[in-house]
């Protein structure tokens, strides 16, 4: 009798406490993010991460970054290297808010901030209108002999790059070497406030930045966003693509400045589309049973490729707007963002894990006449 009346309380206690916990929920899905860079239009992807994050159903296993899209990468994992969703939500908030116009930048290293957030050069103030007139006549080791960056010293002061390093989360980061023109990625282990400056460094507004006696530039040129490292780095088979620059416009561009924005997406599109053609590719031969699938040596990993952007929101930007740093434009793209991760997670959420969600022959496809 007393056994049995101690097996019924047990079994009465154990109850309480799962009703108590509430219904148990799923197992996040693992999922790697790859983010593409854009200027000021980086916003957007804030709004991205922070809502995937604010949801709670995906795991961030690695994560990718080119330029501006490198700035959010290092943001997302220093957060989670020194707390949890909540933290890194905040350090994203945090940067882009001290990034804003009114961010507390005086009025020189604000243009100048400025003109690192875009990925062309663009007229909008006073202030920037006459870097950009120096600009036709002197290069950036004329222009700025003192080698002045206050974005990079704004993500030095935002970022512990020692926590960052030793987190688990894989942080691969693209820049371009300027002596062979080749693709470097840095992985976690080794990056630093340099090498996210390196990605970020467009030739016409700063000198190159050197990292080990080497000279870099921009990330978005060879890798914009490098998805190739997922093929072995994480144990997610999904990789979700941030894309900011518009792949098609309906228009033919006809004014100098639309001119150099169609030829500005156009070229930081590339590399990413050619990485898409090589994912199909892959994927194809592993499908038709020419490649082995697996993590081991000689195996290979098929990927599932999402992905989120502007959408028709893209087309109505223009170029000059990836330098517009006023924080109620950059609020606006994160909530276009926030909404746009809610539209991928209630369409494909169940996609994760199971199947490509972006069409990558159609997307990489070559156009034969």
């Amino acid at each position: 009798m007393a056994s049995n009346l101690k097996s019924y309380l047990d079994g009465l206690t154990n109850w309480t406490k799962r009703a108590s916990a509430g219904p148990s929920r799923p197992a996040a899905k693992k999922i790697n993010l790859a983010l593409q860079g854009g200027g000021a239009h980086g916003a957007f992807t804030w709004g991205v991460v922070d809502h995937l994050l604010a949801d709670g159903r995906l795991e961030i296993t690695g994560v990718s970054g080119a330029s501006a899209g490198a700035v959010n990468a290092v943001m997302l994992a220093d957060g989670l290297a020194r707390g949890d969703h909540d933290e890194a939500r905040k350090r994203l908030a945090d940067f882009w808010r001290a990034a804003s116009t009114g961010g507390g930048l005086p009025p020189v290293q604000r243009a100048v901030t400025d003109r690192m957030l875009s990925m062309m050069p663009f007229t909008a103030t006073p202030m920037q209108s006459w870097f950009e007139a120096m600009a036709h006549y002197f290069s950036p080791y004329d222009l700025n002999p003192l080698n002045i960056n206050p974005l990079g010293d704004l993500i030095a002061r935002s970022v512990d790059f020692e926590a960052v390093r030793n987190g688990d989360l894989e942080l691969f980061i693209s820049a371009t070497n300027v002596h062979t023109g080749r693709l470097r990625i840095f992985p976690r282990e080794k990056i630093t406030a340099d090498v996210v400056m390196a990605s970020a460094a467009l030739p016409l507004v700063f000198r190159a930045v050197e990292i080990d006696g080497i000279p870099f530039w921009d990330g978005g040129y060879m890798g914009n966003p490098a998805i190739f490292p997922f093929l072995q780095a994480t144990e997610a088979e999904d990789v979700l693509v941030v894309q900011i620059n518009p792949v098609t416009r309906p228009t033919t561009p006809r004014t100098t400045s639309e001119i150099l924005n169609r030829l500005n997406e156009i070229t930081f599109n590339s590399a990413l589309i050619s990485e898409l053609r090589s994912m199909d590719f892959i994927n194809q031969l592993i499908d038709d049973g020419h490649l082995p699938r697996g993590t081991g040596k000689d195996q290979y990993r098929k990927l599932n490729i999402h992905r989120i952007d502007l959408g028709r929101l893209g087309n109505r930007l223009a170029g000059s707007t990836k330098m517009q740093t006023d924080f109620d434009f950059l609020e606006l793209l994160h909530k276009a963002g926030q909404r746009a991760a809610r539209r991928f997670l209630e369409q494909h959420f169940d996609d994760i894990g199971e199947r490509s969600t972006l069409d990558l022959a159609a997307e990489s496809g070559v156009e034969w006449a």
